[in-house]
């Protein structure tokens, strides 16, 4: 049977039987579709492969400690930047885009 390596809430990974549903990027701590423009152009040329992660879902890659990415997510990027604006870390930047995504 097939695995994958997803990361979980912890933001450590783990072996899971289903493959992630968004990807995101270990050192920039961003996280988007799997069809990302961005994300496509730079595996294509090598740099982003070593760096690259997966999630199950959306919450599961907040939980981790993640923002959304600027170019395939852009509603989500523009809510997590007014977060940003608002709070003077990134625990509390999360936090309040959770609560901002709920509403």
């Amino acid at each position: 049977m097939k695995t994958y390596k997803l990361i979980g809430t912890n933001g450590k990974p783990y072996t899971s039987a289903m493959p992630g549903t968004l990807g995101g990027h270990k050192k920039n701590k961003g996280y988007g579709r799997l069809d990302c423009p961005s994300a496509l152009h730079w595996i294509a040329k090598g740099y982003y492969v070593k760096h690259r992660v997966f999630f199950t879902d959306e919450s599961t890659a907040i939980a981790a400690g993640y923002r959304p990415c600027a170019t395939c997510m852009p509603e989500r990027y523009a809510l997590w930047k007014k977060a940003l604006l608002l709070t003077d870390n990134r625990a509390d930047t999360l936090a309040l885009y959770r609560t901002l995504l709920n509403n």
